[in-house]
């Protein structure tokens, strides 16, 4: 038998387990959440059961963020991961390029100013389900981080998803903790440096910090960082708050982010597993090879359609 050693991260598998049953009952509030109310006709894009959404990121290239909204109902797309940089757009902030003038702003936002955002989304019979608020060990304050739960709060989401770094994961626990909001760490393919999220041994570290940590798998940065996406989520699918959908090659292919069918990503698979198994995890759409999300984002819903089929 092998010997089981510790990670770079000082978390060995066994921890890593530790540590995900600690996290259950933050995944169950996770997913027993009702859906929120909403004024406009309902959305539904759940395929053969699998909840399929887009994180908002996808759209990045359209400037204006109700145009983003608008997009997403002519599409079809009945749930979003919504970026806070696009929350913020559509609650009048100033723009990131006035540092001073957006802190100031922040600190005027409240509860009702989230709440309005939601209501633009509800609307369009589009679900609010997650935040992703990126944060920074170099540059994200605690006053920031304090923001971040708050426009959670206010969205009305269980969850917040963040690209990050593990040292980070440390900081924000006692929030999460404090505000028993799930933070969901999202890995990159970056293993050259220790801090990254991005092995399965550093989300281990990012879940020990607190049982309100928890997983945004991204299946196609796991497949170019050389991992099994689909042994990952079979493994810790009780942990994984919500996946991020692309199509990447390995690294022995060059790791390229491709149209979805061209790389090694197991999409499909994926979402076939999702659907056999019932789990109730979010399939997010990210588009981010190059092209026109007015374009490729409706290939992306059509692959998952055929996936399912």
């Amino acid at each position: 038998m092998e010997r089981e050693s510790p990670s770079p991260h000082g978390v060995t598998r066994r921890q890593f387990a530790r540590a995900a049953l600690a996290l259950l009952p933050a995944a169950a509030a996770l997913r027993s959440r009702p859906a929120q109310g909403r004024a406009g006709a309902v959305i539904d894009s759940r395929i053969s059961g699998v909840r399929v959404g887009a994180i908002s990121y996808s759209f990045r290239a359209i400037p204006d963020a109700r145009a983003i909204v608008s997009a997403m109902a002519r599409m079809g797309i009945g749930e979003v991961e919504l970026m806070s940089n696009h929350a913020e757009a559509l609650a009048g902030a100033p723009g990131p390029s006035n540092a001073e003038a957006l802190a100031a702003w922040r600190r005027t936002t409240s509860a009702a100013t989230w709440a309005t955002v939601r209501g633009i989304f509800e609307q369009a019979g589009i679900s609010v389900a997650l935040l992703c608020y990126n944060m920074n060990v170099r540059q994200t304050s605690d006053e920031v981080i304090e923001y971040a739960f708050d426009m959670a709060k206010g969205l009305g989401v269980p969850a917040i998803t963040t690209s990050t770094q593990v040292s980070m994961a440390k900081r924000v626990a006692p929030f999460a903790d404090r505000h028993q909001i799930v933070v969901a760490y999202h890995g990159h393919a970056n293993l050259t440096d220790p801090d990254e999220v991005a092995s399965p041994q550093s989300f281990a570290t990012c879940l020990s910090y607190s049982k309100y940590h928890a997983i945004n798998l991204d299946i196609g940065h796991f497949t170019a960082g050389g991992f099994d996406a689909m042994a990952f989520l079979r493994e810790n699918h009780a942990r994984i708050t919500n996946l991020h959908l692309k199509d990447r090659q390995t690294p022995a292919h060059g790791g390229a982010n491709l149209p979805w069918g061209q790389g090694d990503t197991p999409i499909g698979p994926v979402l076939r597993v999702l659907r056999s198994e019932r789990w109730n995890i979010p399939a997010n759409i990210e588009f981010e090879y190059p092209g026109d999300p007015l374009v490729e984002v409706p290939k992306c819903l059509t692959f998952c359609r055929q996936a399912l089929a």
